[in-house]
């Protein structure tokens, strides 16, 4: 073993991670913006560094041979929340205190930019549990993609299917703690299949783009079916004042203050041929080997301007069949089906602190509503968010009023207090 060459290399990675000692006489490594200690190995030790990964907080740790043949960059992130239910007393129910999300990312391109992967892997309960069909959920994500021009791109493998803004939406660039509860029940969630983008400008100031999918229908990690059929889903996406700065449109807040106001209208529908689970791509599986055609709805809309953020989602689930399970005359289970819309603005301070408020309303079918044991399901949040290093490093808190007319089970979580912090590099 070359012990000094070890020797060298831990030396290398520990200057990395920590500062110089004070007094050291040093020089300058201009490339990597690093001070290294003059020893008698320093021109050994700066060979070693100019091999290094470059390490950009924010940017992840990138590593990339001299002929470029291939890029690797690895982010990580993590989301630690403390989550509070009170009755309609304000008296405390339970708290919910864990790490949410921990997730590890890599992203780059093998062999020319034009050919570009990512994986993105989940460890909490949060992302691992159980599939109803027994199988794993670690991959989040596992995608290749054929980017010719910045026009058009082709991707096969597993990802978010492009359908409603907040799905679209990483939870890392959220400014309230997590997505509302009309998202949690109408949106599609990930899938395995093709996965198409076209991108245009049309005149003026104005662009458009197109998204579509043709997917297996089960979700992520889904693996062989049977007896179901595929899920085909579109998107077009209007900017009639043209795109926004920093990919506003998939970041919540107005990080870029807009100097002119920016605008995003978006529709989707997506038709699910036999699917075999409640929600389509997600939920638990049907009873008695069912399946039901699915078809899903999306209606988006942003406005930024100078810090103000708003944003408007409409969506809705249809059965082209009863939504309901039965065995016999008995209801097992059920479908929800309705429509939910969410309303959330937002101001965001030269200091880095938001203020946002949300109001979210789910309206289930009648067929579903002695099941779903409510009329109407509203949330209203006021949320709270420090932005330390933009949404990469920040700390929220928000505070939610939950209500729900015509309940008629006993008790629920009136009021919900939740804190988080999130990291990610």
């Amino acid at each position: 073993m070359n012990y000094r060459r070890l020797f060298l290399s831990t030396l290398s990675f520990m200057l990395l991670a920590g500062p110089v000692s004070a007094g050291t006489s040093a020089f300058k490594n201009d490339s990597l913006n690093i001070t290294l200690p003059n020893t008698d190995y320093a021109d050994e030790l700066r060979q070693i560094r100019m091999h290094m990964p470059d390490i950009e907080v924010g940017n992840g740790i990138s590593f990339q041979p001299k002929n470029k043949s291939y890029k690797l960059t690895m982010r990580i992130r993590m989301q630690n929340m403390v989550d509070v239910g009170f009755n309609n007393k304000f008296e405390a129910q339970g708290i919910d205190a864990r790490v949410k999300r921990l997730r590890l990312r890599f992203d780059g391109y093998i062999y020319t930019p034009k050919l570009t992967y990512l994986v993105q892997l989940g460890f909490t309960p949060y992302d691992t549990k159980v599939l109803p069909n027994g199988n794993t959920n670690i991959v989040r994500d596992a995608m290749i993609y054929y980017v010719p021009n910045a026009t058009w791109n082709i991707g096969f493998g597993q990802t978010k299917i492009r359908a409603n803004r907040a799905r679209i939406n990483s939870s890392s660039a959220l400014q309230f703690v997590d997505r509302s509860i009309v998202n949690s029940e109408f949106n599609l969630d990930r899938d395995f299949g093709l996965f198409g983008e076209y991108n245009q400008h049309l005149f003026g100031s104005f662009d458009m783009a197109a998204k579509a999918s043709i997917t297996t229908g089960e979700g992520r990690n889904w693996g062989k079916s049977k007896g179901s059929g595929l899920a085909y889903t579109g998107r077009l996406e209007f900017f009639p004042l043209g795109r926004f700065k920093g990919k506003g449109d998939a970041i919540e807040g107005d990080f870029e203050r807009e100097s002119t106001p920016k605008i995003l209208l978006a529709g989707a529908y997506s038709y699910n041929d036999r699917a075999l689970r409640a929600q389509g791509s997600n939920g638990d599986m049907l009873l008695f080997d069912q399946t039901r055609n699915l078809s899903s709805y999306f209606v988006d809309f942003i406005l930024k301007y100078q810090g103000f953020a708003f944003y408007t989602d409409f969506m809705g689930r249809v059965c082209t069949s009863s939504p309901l399970i039965k065995s016999g005359e008995s209801v097992e289970q059920y479908i929800l089906t309705g429509m939910g819309l969410n309303v959330q603005a937002s101001y965001l301070f030269r200091s880095n602190w938001e203020i946002a408020l949300r109001n979210s309303t789910i309206l289930p079918d009648s067929e579903v509503r002695p099941y779903a044991n409510y009329r109407t399901y509203n949330q209203s949040t006021l949320g709270v968010t420090k932005y330390l290093i933009d949404h990469r490093l920040k700390v929220q808190a928000d505070l939610s009023y939950n209500y729900k007319d015509e309940f008629t089970a006993s008790g629920y979580d009136r009021w919900q207090l939740r804190f988080q912090v999130e990291l990610g590099f």
